[in-house]
């Protein structure tokens, strides 16, 4: 028999990140109501992909929408559902996660988790949110092999409680720093003077830089970061032939 275990989180091993204190499972579950759920696609040696759903309350979400804003950071994106979001200040769906050419699919998918709910039996129009990474590098995105129905499961699947992090759902075929990439959780509780409100992430990891960790040089001390043999081997002005 083969256990699975979460591993551990960086604040296990004695390392607190900011001077906020963490809600109780410091995962974006912490605040009330939301949900998370995820669909894990791996198949032979090349298939690793998948799907993160976050379903903002329990209800029906077109009907009770939920106030969002969207902020950018990298435009380099394909971004479903940002339009409507900028222009109405809500969001009327799920929030799914996956790879970068699966945004269409799940995008319909959402479509049809919409329109089969009773109370939307008028509906006759859906504003899909959907976020996504490219893990060309260790999947065969090319392919795309998210379904309909794997979006559905990941929104089934969702679940209160403590978040699996990790190379599961939409983190299955990321990188980050160079190392494998992956779903990640974390939340934060604001002072009761200023609010009490509870402050929750998810981040779908796939991006390069130089790794440090609550301001230590991780990167150079193991002497793993991009470009180092150009960096290390090159000098500013010399012409090559």
């Amino acid at each position: 028999m083969t256990v699975f275990s979460q591993q551990k989180r960086v604040r296990d091993y004695g390392i607190e990140i900011g001077v906020l204190k963490t809600g109780i499972l410091n995962a974006i579950t912490d605040v009330a109501g939301v949900t998370v759920g995820h669909e894990t696609i791996i198949v032979g040696d090349s298939i690793r992909t998948g799907v993160t759903a976050i379903i903002p309350h329990e209800d029906n979400i077109f009907q009770n929408k939920v106030p969002a804003a969207i902020y950018i950071g990298n435009g380099f994106g394909k971004l479903a559902g940002y339009t409507q979001v900028k222009e109405l200040g809500n969001i009327e769906t799920p929030i799914i996660l996956t790879n970068t050419l699966s945004v269409p699919v799940a995008s319909d998918a959402l479509i049809t988790y919409t329109l089969e709910q009773l109370e939307n039996k008028d509906v006759r129009s859906v504003n899909s949110v959907v976020g996504e990474t490219n893990d060309g590098w260790l999947n065969d995105i090319r392919g795309r092999h998210v379904t309909q129905r794997h979006v559905l499961n990941a929104i089934q699947n969702a679940k209160s409680g403590v978040v699996t992090e990790g190379n599961i759902g939409a983190g299955t075929g990321t990188i980050c720093f160079g190392y494998k990439g992956g779903i990640g959780t974390s939340s934060r509780v604001i002072p009761k003077s200023l609010g009490g409100y509870t402050v929750g992430v998810l981040v779908q990891t796939n991006f390069g830089g130089v790794l440090e960790i609550n301001g230590v040089p991780i990167a150079k001390e193991l002497n793993k970061y991009p470009y180092k043999d150009k960096i290390l081997n090159d000098a500013d002005g010399m012409d090559h032939v």
